[in-house]
């Protein structure tokens, strides 16, 4: 499915136009290789201020952020085909917003704005329309990468989410209804929520959600959008929306896209590591019965036999306190980090089990990959 995240439970933010009646010859997309690393540019807006009483401040106008940012911002179309009766016939038609990351032609967008798709074409702020070829895409993140052929772009600097609070302004550029370079203003309005904030975003159970939560206006078409910090860096991707709501918006918090973008460009997709368990988080009952002060931690439910975890003497009922020594805060945070810390690297954990806090070595294993989308036409 094209839009995806519109689709389930009405929960999105792409646009989609009718589909016409015509039928259209596309080329299929391709990957290149890329380079493993890649700098990322800095852009300076100044952002004048006014001091309220008690010395805080707000922003007399967000004019000079958005004139050194909006340039990076891009429009992504795409077009899906299908075949009936062994010809090519179009089956329909989307839109949504990116952003260049890099001056060689790397944007960011969400997967969902081009899965599927037989035909990405990116129309640039000066209105050049380039196509585009995607670089690598991670649907438990709905995070992708595509590539253009420009040389020396505008590009947005990508910051610290983990730096953005809840009051923080933060602005979003991007096409709503197609409305291009729209651009709103807001405050983080909350921080980690997940699939069960975002109800039917994630059918699956596979995905991996920290939103942030935006009061900034998002609408259908500013899917992969940036969402815009005071100083010009992006601190997330603006993902979905909240249908039956005003002004509740959520994006991907950039530090985890950081994390995914060296494997995208280097694999095309993300290869996900495992420790071989099943995890959740503490109820009262189980604080009671396993002598815990809070909730914190992941509550290990199931162990995989001859897994990982087994190896490593995990059992049944141990708290995860800790892994590679980042605090395990609850059981998503441990998904997370256990996901991404490289299939056969050793990872340490720190475990509370009744009394006992210690920590054991896991050498990771593999996360078996998740069915794959429907393919594009060839």
């Amino acid at each position: 499915m094209l839009l995806g995240l519109i689709l389930m439970g009405g929960v999105g933010a792409c646009w989609r136009r009718p589909p016409p009646p015509s039928s259209r010859e596309s080329t299929p997309l391709t990957s290149v290789p890329l380079p493993s690393s890649l700098p990322i540019p800095g852009i300076p807006p100044a952002t004048a201020s006014v001091v309220l009483p008690g010395g805080l401040t707000a922003p007399m106008s967000f004019a000079a952020l958005v004139k050194a940012s909006d340039p990076a911002v891009v429009t992504v179309f795409t077009v899906i085909d299908e075949r009936r009766m062994g010809k090519r016939m179009r089956r329909g038609e989307g839109l949504g917003s990116g952003f260049l990351y890099d001056p060689s032609g790397y944007i960011l967008t969400n997967n969902h704005v081009i899965a599927q798709a037989t035909e990405i074409i990116v129309r640039l702020a000066d209105e050049r329309r380039l196509p585009a070829k995607v670089v690598g895409r991670d649907p438990p993140t709905d995070v992708a990468i595509l590539k253009v052929d420009v040389t020396g772009a505008p590009a947005l600097p990508l910051g610290d989410s983990n730096a953005t609070e809840v009051g923080d302004w933060v602005v979003a550029i991007g096409n709503p209804f197609g409305l291009s370079h729209t651009v709103s203003a807001g405050i983080l309005s909350a921080r980690g929520r997940t699939r069960d904030d975002v109800q039917d975003l994630d059918r699956t159970g596979r995905g991996y959600f920290n939103f942030l939560q935006t009061d900034a206006a998002i609408n259908q078409g500013n899917s992969g959008g940036p969402l815009l910090n005071l100083r010009g860096e992006v601190v997330g991707i603006n993902t979905a929306i909240r249908a039956n709501a005003n002004n509740i918006g959520f994006a991907i918090p950039i530090n985890m896209v950081k994390q995914l973008i060296p494997m995208l460009i280097r694999d095309g997709k993300v290869r996900r590591s495992a420790l071989g368990i099943t995890v959740g988080g503490l109820s009262e009952e189980d604080m009671v019965r396993l002598r815990r002060a809070d909730r914190k931690g992941a509550l290990v439910r199931g162990v995989q036999p001859g897994g990982a975890a087994a190896r490593a003497g995990i059992a049944e009922d141990d708290v995860i306190l800790a892994f590679n020594g980042v605090a395990i805060p609850d059981p998503e945070e441990l998904r997370w980090q256990a996901s991404i810390a490289g299939i056969g690297s050793t990872a340490s954990v720190k475990i509370a089990r009744g009394d006992r806090i210690f920590e054991v070595h896991v050498i990771l294993g593999a996360l078996p990959e998740a069915p794959e989308e429907p393919p594009s036409i060839p």
